[in-house]
């Protein structure tokens, strides 16, 4: 459901940070939204040194960009403590100022969606969506992240 794309400078983030923030994105995301951590997904993208311009002119700063893709239906409540989350989980994993965490939420309508075979439910509804499973399906849920 949730697709979050962390991006940084080539070589910025170690393999322990991203597995920090991969964990911590979707543990903020679950503890925000309600869904199920296996919904979650994290990929990291690396920017090629030359490849990145603020204001026209080449990146001089460190800069760490998340977009994450959500279902639409969240509260301005619940987003904005996920928009808090994020920048702070980021910031402690890798030492970068506040300032440096730009997060960006983009809301798509869950009939838009297709994950694991299946249209996607609306908010409140995921229970009853897995239950709604082929079990093999259900089964490899429940088993992710684990």
């Amino acid at each position: 459901m949730p697709t979050y794309t962390v991006t940084a400078a080539a070589g910025r983030l170690t393999g322990s940070q991203k597995q920090e923030i991969a964990r911590a994105i979707t543990r903020s995301h679950s503890e925000a939204t309600g869904a199920q951590g296996f919904f979650a997904q994290v990929i990291f993208q690396a920017i090629p040194p030359g490849d990145h311009f603020l204001g026209g002119a080449p990146l001089a700063s460190d800069q760490l960009f998340v977009q994450g893709q959500i279902r639409a239906g969240r509260s301005a409540h619940q987003k904005r403590g996920l928009l808090d989350a994020i920048v702070t989980l980021v910031a402690n994993a890798t030492g970068a100022e506040r300032r440096s965490i730009w997060v960006y939420l983009s809301e798509l309508p869950p009939s838009h969606m297709v994950e694991y075979g299946q249209v996607l439910p609306e908010p409140g509804a995921e229970s009853e969506w897995l239950d709604s499973m082929p079990e093999p399906d259900r089964e490899f849920l429940l088993g992710l992240g684990k």
